[in-house]
């Protein structure tokens, strides 16, 4: 569990964060959301330790990152498996050797260990038979579960993913939620997602954080949402002619979720 306590942070005067606190719990999807400029990067990159807050805590199962020392701040990132919004492949290396990177750079395992760790990941999202092949030979939802078996090769305690499913089409971004689902349920692992993809926020937002404009606005599941009387949450997650018509279904069906109905 991650817990984030009266966080702020500004730049040049400007208050980005206000007094901003939160819970992201494992074993479930917690989704970081808000419109452009409202602060959830600031606070994803707060989180993963690259801007250190003018104030509050950020605790890691009761580790405070803010105040931790350099060298047990090492040690965290062991814990931490990140997936970043561009895959961030190695384009020289084959799938294999993206996957294997982190076991290289981080563990003291033999290659007969690392090999087996790789190939497990690479399994595990689905990938076997692909070992081989090189980033520009494979499409970009199957590049982007390479990124996750990098991301789980060191076993995390702690998973990060900025924007999961951009550049996506909306079936490969099912795929890649319901796997980012099964992973943490699996592994009982703390998943930190930050996106803007409404799909991710109704299908798998168990933990839903909403900033709006530097403060945490409103605190939910993906079953609570469509009841919120959050104007500014309102606008955003049902900004579309779609989506609203979800919403008013929900409504008039007295459904908890459209996945309720049978």
């Amino acid at each position: 569990m991650i817990e984030v306590k009266n966080i702020v942070k500004s730049f040049d005067g400007r208050t980005v964060l206000h007094d901003v606190s939160a819970t992201f719990y494992t074993g479930k999807t917690n989704l970081i959301i808000g419109q452009s400029g409202s602060g959830k990067t600031v606070l994803m990159k707060s989180l993963v330790g690259l801007l250190q807050p003018d104030g509050g805590s950020i605790l890691f199962d009761g580790r405070n990152l803010v105040t931790m020392p350099a060298h047990e701040v090492k040690d965290l990132r062991k814990e931490i498996g990140m997936l970043f919004q561009g895959s961030a492949l190695f384009d020289s290396e084959t799938v294999l050797g993206n996957v294997m990177f982190p076991l290289v750079m981080f563990t003291d395992m033999s290659r007969e260990e690392m090999l087996e760790r790789a190939h497990f990941c690479i399994n595990r999202v689905n990938l076997t038979g692909a070992e081989n092949k090189y980033p520009s030979e494979i499409s970009g939802g199957m590049q982007k579960r390479v990124a996750i078996a990098r991301a789980i090769a060191l076993n995390p305690k702690y998973l990060f993913c900025d924007e999961p499913n951009s550049g996506l089409d909306p079936k490969t971004s099912i795929l890649i939620d319901e796997l980012l689902s099964d992973i943490t349920h699996e592994y009982e692992i703390t998943t930190v997602i930050n996106t803007h993809d409404m799909n991710s926020v109704l299908g798998i937002g168990e933990n839903i954080i909403f900033i709006n404009k530097g403060h945490r606005e409103w605190v939910g599941d993906m079953t609570q949402i469509y009841t919120t009387a959050n104007e500014a949450l309102n606008d955003f997650v049902f900004a579309t002619e779609l989506f609203q018509q979800v919403k008013n279904y929900v409504k008039a069906t007295g459904l908890t979720h459209p996945a309720d109905r049978r």
